[in-house]
């Protein structure tokens, strides 16, 4: 008789731009990193422009829960849940739009599911065996996004202060502030919380170990 495999744990971890969930979701990480994880991003998923003009796609409004593709994400976070590997798409900042490369991503007994809009959908917060909102002041997180724009993106000041006032701060309080309601925990300070980030990484832990994984119980008993 063959044992049926547990279903993976989903960690929806989400917040606005720059409000450091991305640093949250990667210490997760890295506290587990011995473990079966992974870290699946939202961004990966924005909708496919490439019948549109470059013009066009830079006046989508990037923020707003249409400019993502959920039928295709919540399609292949169920082949993950299914021990199924996927392909995952590569969005390609610079051409506003996918890329034509796909990256495989094999299933993992973890998975960090990390984006703005995360909580936004019900079929895919049903999904999420723990939802976290990431809660960062807007300045803090204006600050951040400029750096990370200018650093990584090779955005220039003025664009980036365009769009955060035009689209990046009303579409948050319109849409993505309004699912901290949805969340099971709230992170003040993002990435510095170390105790909400300790705290989640052990109910991970509780959650395998209840579901059979001697692996986990081992590691986690070693090092108490």
């Amino acid at each position: 008789m063959t044992t049926q495999k547990k279903r993976p744990v989903v960690i929806g971890v989400t917040g606005g731009s720059g409000s450091g969930k991305t640093t949250v979701s990667r210490k997760i990480f890295d506290q587990l990193s011995n473990y079966s994880i992974m870290i699946l991003q939202m961004d990966s998923y924005y909708n496919d422009q490439a019948n549109m003009s470059m013009d066009e796609r830079a006046r989508v409004n990037y923020d707003h829960p249409m400019a993502f593709d959920y039928d295709l994400l919540i399609t292949q976070l169920k082949q993950l849940l299914d021990y199924q590997p996927i392909e995952k798409p590569v969005y390609d900042y610079n051409l506003l739009t996918r890329s034509h490369k796909t990256t495989r991503q094999d299933p993992r007994e973890v998975i960090i599911l990390e984006g703005i809009l995360l909580l936004d959908d019900k079929r895919l917060r049903d999904l999420m065996d723990i939802k976290v909102f990431v809660d960062t002041d807007d300045d803090i997180r204006l600050i951040r996004r400029i750096e990370r724009d200018m650093g990584e993106r090779g955005r220039s000041l003025d664009s980036i202060i365009k769009q955060y006032l035009t689209t990046v701060k009303p579409m948050y309080h319109q849409f993505v502030e309004p699912t901290k309601r949805y969340a099971d925990i709230i992170v003040p300070e993002g990435g510095e919380n170390q105790v909400a980030i300790d705290l989640l990484t052990t109910k991970v832990r509780s959650i395998l170990i209840k579901r059979g994984n001697k692996q986990i119980k081992n590691n986690f008993d070693s090092s108490i």
